[in-house]
């Protein structure tokens, strides 16, 4: 009898898309790599062809959500505004990778791939920070960007874990309090 071949496509793409989902439903201790296999019908040997394991994974998704999110920032330059509400939409509309992306317990922050896409991110958000027409900012531009930043994580934080009102749109929320404490 033979076995008819069976070849996937994607799969690494379909297995970082479903995890993706499925962290943003259940949290990431509610994924598995049996599970992301199943779904994607195929053997469950055949995601280790990718990720050894659940922390390269996770790993593996968190380094494509800080691409996606470098990819999202440098497209709202040049405005450090811009920039803020571009980090909010990106953490809200991927709250699996964003959940991942924060949680060190999960990845390996050694992998190169990872610290290279982070590193993308945070010259992203740099670039930003440095179109503040502030003299404070200017004179500490690593203090601003840690300022914005905890701005627009602790916000994003906020909103996901439903610890503000959330029922209006995150965007204009985060442009409101990004002009409150950015704006002269």
């Amino acid at each position: 009898m033979v076995k008819a071949s069976y070849h996937h496509g994607d799969l690494k793409a379909t297995i970082l898309a479903q995890a993706a989902v499925l962290v943003a439903e259940r949290g990431a201790d509610g994924v598995s790599l049996r599970e992301l296999a199943r779904t994607a019908g195929v053997s469950h040997a055949a995601p280790a062809h990718h990720f050894t394991d659940r922390r390269g994974l996770f790993t593996a998704l968190a380094a494509q959500g800080w691409r996606l999110l470098a990819a999202a920032l440098s497209e709202a330059r040049p405005e450090f505004r811009e920039a803020a509400l571009a980090y909010v939409r990106f953490a809200v509309e991927h709250p699996g990778h964003y959940a991942v992306m924060f949680d060190r317990s999960l990845v390996d922050p050694d992998d190169a791939d990872l610290d290279a896409a982070r590193s993308a991110a945070g010259a992203e958000l740099a670039a930003g920070v440095g179109t503040l027409d502030d003299p404070r900012a200017e004179k500490d531009p690593q203090a601003a960007g840690l300022a914005a930043w905890s701005l627009v994580h602790g916000f994003a934080m906020l909103w996901l874990n439903d610890a503000i009102d959330t029922h209006g749109d995150p965007v204009q929320t985060a442009q409101r309090v990004a002009q409150m404490l950015f704006t002269p």
